[in-house]
């Protein structure tokens, strides 16, 4: 059972102290998803306390790339809501009332150790055989001297008390019971010294305070599960139901996906970060149906699903403990899908501000002809420009001549084949299937292949080897500029029109 009795709320809580990762973009979508699917509300929380490693460009990235993946918040930054505020460095006066509030109830204790202290304990703790870290030298000081220390000005953080012995189960949704032994743990900082919580209590009192119901994260934060709930346990709060998503890994399947971005053996870029997608052309349909697949199935088959579908399909019973690979070109065939379809003039919306991006000057109008021709040959959006480019500049730059060498022929050969076209270009209905007719009839003529006719035509024309549909090319083109380009190559060939 994934629900309580109450309404669900569930929340994605980053730290904006680098950039949107895939993998966090993967965490907030489950959130909305499953909030979307139970009628609940999608919470965006801000948790910028480590102020050492905060990033202001991080939370700019997080907001336009949740944006572009249309995963709106029904609370948080730029949104409001009744539980605010939703930046946790707004909230500061909260998380030191409750800090008090565990101290005065002797669930936690003030710590004076230096930072040499504690490196020094830890180190003898080693010595000892015992895992590293605090010896609870604190633990035991007389509250009132604690409580004089305190009022005099001694730096000092708050530690939470937790018990030495036993052990503690939490039921995780994902993955079953969890036992932890409570002789494992240390009690761990709630309050540095400079009056700023940790992520711990932080995250706690928020989880509480804003009623979430259920938390959905990362594998990361399994070991964080004990502290957690002892930490519910001293407010004496309910937890809310705890699922850890399964871990994503790099297309080799071994070790978590990368933080930073890399290049394949064949120089491709392999974006990890939200917004290196969005750049790239890849659609935020393709992405949100890919990053659903990474750690849930709906079937053993099903795996193009619109939002609305995994909205409808979405539960934590289908998410896979097991961690999940990467597969960038399974990604790429899920955009080439989508993109293939999408209808015409919103493909051609889309593809606009990728060509003029690349400095072409395009024009609507014009775009919406070429744009069925390019369709099928888009695996991103970024790949249009290389296919259109030809098409709105008035004169091609120089490219090798070779290049219009027909197979088996040779350059001598060229002139021969361009004249004769440029004969038909010049009287010919510029329509596909007149030009098309036209033309193989004249390589009929001139005892040459269609194939060997048609290469030199599209070199002059477009300057590439590999391009759109010729005759679909040509009559966009339009008679004038074809023969522009023909008469520029003959007398680039030495041959005089």
């Amino acid at each position: 059972m994934t629900t309580s009795s109450g309404p669900v709320r569930v929340r994605y809580a980053p730290s904006p102290t680098g950039d949107f990762h895939v993998g966090g973009a993967r965490t907030a979508l489950f959130n909305y998803l499953f909030a979307r699917h139970h009628k609940g509300t999608f919470i965006l929380r801000i948790e910028d306390t480590d102020q050492k490693r905060y990033n202001p460009d991080a939370l700019t990235w997080l907001l336009n790339g949740l944006r572009y993946l249309g995963l709106e918040w029904d609370e948080g930054p730029q949104v409001g809501g009744d539980y605010g505020p939703y930046v946790q460095t707004e909230r500061l006066d909260i998380y030191q009332n409750y800090c008090r509030q565990l101290v005065e109830q002797s669930r936690a204790y003030p710590c004076f150790c230096t930072p040499e202290r504690l490196e020094a304990a830890s180190q003898e703790r080693q010595k000892q055989g015992l895992s590293s870290g605090y010896d609870r030298f604190c633990r035991n000081l007389d509250p009132a001297e604690a409580a004089r220390r305190v009022a005099a000005g001694e730096s000092h953080t708050i530690r939470l008390k937790l018990p030495l012995d036993g052990e503690i189960t939490v039921h995780d949704l994902i993955r079953g019971d969890i036992t932890f032994q409570n002789a494992h743990l240390q009690d761990a900082v709630m309050m540095k010294s400079d009056g700023i919580p940790t992520y711990h209590l932080a995250n706690i009192v928020d989880d509480h305070l804003m009623e979430i119901s259920h938390v959905l994260r990362g594998d990361e934060w399994v070991n964080s599960l004990p502290l957690h709930i002892h930490l519910y346990n001293a407010f004496d709060w309910q937890p809310p139901h705890m699922a850890h998503l399964p871990l994503i890994l790099n297309p080799t399947g071994k070790g978590k996906m990368s933080k930073r971005e890399e290049r394949a053996p064949d120089g491709r870029l392999l974006p990890v970060f939200v917004r290196t997608f969005e750049e790239k052309g890849y659609l935020p349909e393709a992405m949100v149906n890919y990053l659903a697949l990474l750690g849930w199935s709906y079937d053993d088959k099903t795996e193009i699903m619109s939002r609305e579908e995994l909205i409808e399909r979405f539960t934590l019973e289908r998410v896979n403990p097991s961690p999940a690979a990467w597969n960038y070109d399974k990604l790429d065939h899920f955009n080439g899908l989508y993109i293939r379809d999408l209808p015409i003039e919103n493909l051609t919306d889309r593809v606009l501000p990728f060509v003029t991006a690349a400095g072409i000057n395009a024009d609507r109008e014009t775009m919406l002809k070429i744009t069925p021709l390019i369709r099928e040959r888009l695996t991103v959006l970024s790949d249009a420009p290389q296919w259109v480019d030809f098409f709105f500049v008035d004169q091609l730059p120089d490219y090798d001549l070779n290049l219009l060498i027909p197979q088996k022929m040779s350059l001598a050969d060229v002139p021969k084949i361009l004249q004769a076209a440029r004969a038909i270009l010049a009287q010919t209905d510029f329509s596909h299937d007149a030009l098309d007719q036209a033309l193989r009839a004249e390589a009929q003529t001139l005892g040459i292949k269609p194939g060997q006719m048609f290469q030199p035509i599209r070199v002059a024309v477009c300057g590439k080897m590999v391009a759109p549909p010729l005759f679909e090319t040509l009559a966009i083109l339009g008679r004038e500029k074809t023969l522009q380009r023909v008469d520029r190559v003959l007398a680039r060939l030495g041959v005089a029109v």
